[in-house]
This record gives structure tokens, C-alpha cells and sequence, in this order.
């Protein structure tokens, strides 16, 4: 197992090179330093943007604002520019996702309307490393059916986390996520996926929203992961727009997100991407989530 990020990734390309798979590269405690400082700043843009979402408010002020954090703390957003093989390069400091767009929203100058509930992604690179990621809220009020879809995409979150343990599996992640998700009737995106985080904002190993207990890469501390269930209202289907870009769900109905980095430790998952308040103790309501998810 390799503990050096730089010497690991190298590795790790040449691991896909000759035989087709990327190497899971685990975090020195000095990597892990460093993920946790900018898992802390891109907690901190996500809770200023939180106290931002209201009716009227566009989702291209949530990205300047998003983007003036980002570089003020001395990080790169590291969204704008990323271009994906065969992609155009992404525009934008956050992904900012309104109702039936699932992920990789353009933001606009349209406002936002009370009723709506939107998902914004979001990511930085300070140090060498990235923190991601993501929360789904309301627009003013919303229905009892939109608040029951993004409840429920944030238990299956914290529910993925818990299962995120040394000598675990993967599939351990996902069928905790896609056991819970269907306990609820809901379709789970299959494709996009969590992943390995870390130098690059997407390494091995992909965790799918899907799988079964006890199958795929064995979990070993120092491990990094985005974790980011994704659950549509109706279909699991999606579509992508003419931008390149947003994907949407194929039968128009709404689609929620949430999303943290955490780290594998010898104690159980380390969640990077809260902020230091935080930290101090569990985020309001964490214990309930947790055993209404487990009931």
C-alpha cells in the first residue's frame, strides 16, 4: 500500500497504463493534514452559501460569491476549467443544480423561485489537495415530498460514511446507500458515482450508489472518499442538455444530492469537509438522522 500521494499517483497511472485500473492511493498523515484543511474551507463556502439560498437570489450570485471565497483563502476553484476527456472545459466554481437537474448545473441569471430546491456541488484545491462537496436545499417552502427526497438523500449519505471502515468493502458503501434509497421508492442515479479524493478530485475507486455487501476494493486506512448519493423523485434515468454538461432526470421530475470527503482512519470515517464549528460537536440533528435511517 502506498502512502506517499505523489509517489502513489505515479504508480497509480502506471497501474492503468499496463493493466487497465487505477491503484488506490492512501494518505500519508501529513496528506491528511492538508485534506483537512481544505476539506474545512470548502465546508466553510458550502455553509455561507446555505445562508444565501432564498427566493430571488440567482445561482450566478451563489457562484461569484462561491468563487471570491475560493481564491480569497488562497485555494483554486477547482471546477472551472475541468474538462474531462473528450468535455469542454467546465465554466464555473459550483455546480448549481435547480429541480429536475441532477448535477453539473450552469448557473444563470434566472432567479431562483420559492418552491424550488436546488444542489449545489462545489469544490477547491488548496495545498495540492482537494475538498468536495455538496448539499441539496429548499427555496423558501417546499413540499413534504421534495423535504422527504432531500432528508432521505442526506441519511443514505451519512449512512455510505458509516460503512466507510478499515477492512470493509465498497460495495459495503453502496448497498447501504441503494438499501435505503429503495426502502423509500427512490430511483438512484447509476451514472455518476462517489469516488477516490485526494491531489485529484477524482481518483480510484468509484463508489456507485448501488452494489452489494462485501464485493469490490477492500477499504484500508488512510483512504480518501467523496461520497455523493444522488435520487430522483422517479426514474433513475438522465439525460444530458445541449450544454454538455447539466444532467437532468429523463422524466423532468425533481432530483436532490449530498456530498462530503472523508478519510479512512484506524477509528472509523473522519468527515474532512465540515467546518471547525462543526467539529466541536455533531451537526444538528446527526444522531436523529442516523437512527431514523437505521429504523
Amino acid at each position: 500500500m502506498i502512502r506517499n500521494s505523489v509517489i502513489g499517483g505515479v504508480i497509480s497511472g502506471l497501474s492503468r497504463l499496463f493493466f487497465g485500473k487505477r491503484m488506490i492511493i492512501a494518505k500519508s498523515q501529513k496528506d491528511l493534514e492538508k485534506m483537512r484543511a481544505v476539506g474545512e474551507l470548502i465546508a466553510e463556502v458550502r455553509e455561507a452559501l446555505r445562508g444565501m439560498v432564498k427566493p430571488g437570489i440567482s445561482t450566478l450570485e451563489l457562484n461569484s460569491a462561491a468563487e471570491k471565497m475560493m481564491r480569497d483563502a488562497g485555494s483554486i476553484p477547482t471546477f472551472i476549467g475541468y474538462k474531462p476527456h473528450g468535455m469542454v472545459p467546465f465554466p464555473f466554481a459550483i455546480c448549481a443544480s435547480v429541480n429536475d437537474q441532477i448535477v453539473h448545473g450552469f448557473s444563470t441569471d434566472r432567479p431562483l423561485a420559492e418552491g424550488d430546491i436546488i444542489s449545489l456541488d462545489m469544490a477547491c484545491t488548496l495545498d495540492g489537495f482537494v475538498g468536495d462537496t455538496a448539499m441539496t436545499l429548499p427555496v423558501g417552502e417546499i413540499t413534504d415530498e421534495l423535504k422527504r427526497l432531500i432528508k432521505v438523500t442526506e441519511e443514505c449519505l451519512h449512512l455510505g460514511i458509516e460503512r466507510s471502515r478499515v477492512n470493509g468493502r465498497v460495495g459495503d458503501i453502496s448497498s447501504a446507500i441503494q438499501q435505503h434509497a429503495e426502502k423509500h421508492g427512490y430511483g438512484i442515479v447509476r451514472d455518476y458515482t462517489g469516488h477516490g479524493i485526494g491531489r485529484k478530485m477524482h481518483e480510484a475507486p468509484q463508489i456507485p450508489n448501488y452494489g452489494r455487501e462485501g464485493t469490490k476494493e477492500k477499504i484500508r486506512a488512510g483512504y480518501c472518499f467523496a461520497i455523493e448519493p444522488m435520487l430522483n423523485l422517479g426514474t433513475a434515468e438522465t439525460k444530458t442538455l445541449e450544454d454538455k454538461w447539466t444532467v437532468v432526470t429523463k422524466d423532468g421530475k425533481a432530483s436532490a444530492h449530498a456530498e462530503h470527503t472523508l478519510a479512512v482512519t484506524p477509528d472509523g470515517p473522519e468527515i474532512l469537509t465540515l467546518t471547525k464549528e462543526q467539529k466541536k460537536e455533531p451537526p444538528a440533528g446527526q444522531a436523529e438522522t442516523f437512527a431514523e435511517a437505521r429504523a
